[in-house]
């Protein structure tokens, strides 16, 4: 095979180089993953390595050999320490010169200098025992489920592998590499490939793990856990940015709070799996019903909360009376059990007063009490007269003033 060698060096010099400024600078920009920072270093060493290796013949052999492959190491035991970083343990500082001080040692002993077999397996050897030993902290990694760090592991453990061809032990093997200088470059350039594009696998495994994580945390904070609904501080931010819009655009939307009928004695009576069970029954029932542009959350207890988008008085009334209709379907039978609960709500424009939520929910709870005194499992809209006559029978006492916070309506 005709090589060029020195275009060959020259092309894996620059690569590498790129390679390690690149995930230097994507460190820069995000300081908090470190791991990337440990394998930008390690590019830039096996660039120097190999600028090193390239100079053979022009500079004494204990630069361009033994210093060269004492770099060569200490870029792969900072690609181990990477992998170490990645899952949140700390660097080994022994073992990141391990491998360059038992190089540089052994090199001192005229075994080493006069055979070349036995050089080529210490070095070898040193390669594979930091690649396999990347393999590991990947593969014992805790962060992320074990068959999303599958291709990472297979790269790294066929890249150790790559790396023993180049060892006596190839005689062993049905096909020989050969061992003249154009396949030994070969070998080298192509594990230091494989290292490359192993190193790319785990930095996107990197950006995914963190996405994930982030997604998880970001869940976590905005979404109620048992009805994969917005929690309250979600939806009082998106319901808050609807009725604002609406106020801006001059288009009404509407806001309706809504309070399960008889849910404490659903639990006491079935037991709270089944009540959770209602609970969720309704999340999906309000799910079904309302359009992508709206907004449903559990503001907590069995209590919950609709903003429609863009929409008139008896489009709103129509939803929310399919809502409450399909609930008491959906839930007239649980696990076997006749629990028949049903829903009350009461149901609030935009247009009827101020563009701020808080205000709006505290009007539809006024209107929710109505539905409950009027029998419940009924819709009730929080018209400027019933808030009106509400407020004045608040004034005369028996009941809370409108403007009350939300939440006192749960116990009925």
């Amino acid at each position: 095979m005709n090589l060029d060698v020195n275009t060959l060096f020259l092309v894996t010099i620059y690569v590498e180089a790129i390679l390690g400024l690149l995930l230097l600078f994507a460190w820069v920009q995000n300081a908090s993953i470190r791991a990337v920072a440990w394998w930008g270093f390690a590019h830039l060493l096996l660039a120097a390595s190999v600028t090193l290796f390239g100079m053979y013949g022009s500079v004494p052999d204990v630069v361009s050999i033994d210093i060269a492959n004492a770099l060569l190491f200490t870029a792969f035991a900072l690609t181990w320490t990477g992998a170490r970083v990645f899952d949140g343990r700390k660097p080994s500082p022994l073992g990141l010169v391990a491998g360059a001080v038992v190089w540089l040692v052994m090199n001192r002993l005229s075994v080493f200098q006069e055979t070349w077999d036995a050089r080529l397996l210490l070095s070898s050897g040193i390669i594979t025992t930091y690649t396999w030993l990347t393999a590991y902290e990947f593969w014992r990694g805790r962060s992320e489920p074990l068959v999303s760090r599958w291709p990472a592991i297979f790269m790294l453990f066929a890249h150790g592998a790559l790396f023993l061809l180049r060892t006596p032990l190839a005689a062993f093997l049905p096909w020989q590499p050969g061992t003249d200088v154009s396949g030994s470059v070969w070998l080298t350039v192509l594990s230091f490939e494989a290292l490359l594009f192993t190193i790319a696998i785990a930095f996107i495994l990197l950006a995914m793990a963190k996405e994930r994580t982030e997604h998880r945390h970001k869940t976590a904070a905005l979404v109620d856990p048992l009805t994969n609904l917005a929690n309250r501080r979600s939806f009082l931010l998106d319901a808050n940015a609807i009725v604002k819009r609406a106020a801006a655009d001059a288009r009404p939307a509407a806001v309706i709070l809504m309070d399960l009928d008889n849910f404490k004695s659903v639990n006491d009576r079935f037991g709270h799996a089944v009540g959770d069970m209602v609970l969720q029954i309704f999340a999906d029932t309000a799910l079904a019903t309302i359009r992508p542009t709206d907004v449903v959350g559990r503001l907590g207890g069995e209590e919950f909360a609709i903003v429609l988008s863009q929409v008139g008085r008896e489009k709103a009334l129509t939803i929310a009376e399919e809502l409450r209709i399909g609930f008491a379907k959906a839930a007239a039978h649980v696990a076997g059990e006749a629990v028949g609960t049903t829903v009350s709500m009461g149901l609030v424009m935009t247009s009827d007063g101020p563009p701020d939520i808080s205000v709006l929910l505290a009007q539809a709870d006024q209107a929710l009490y109505c539905a409950k005194d009027r029998g419940r499992n009924r819709v009730e809209i929080a018209s400027p007269e019933l808030l009106r006559s509400r407020a004045s029978r608040a004034a005369a006492g028996g009941m809370p003033p409108v403007g009350a916070s939300v939440g006192t309506s749960s116990a009925a």
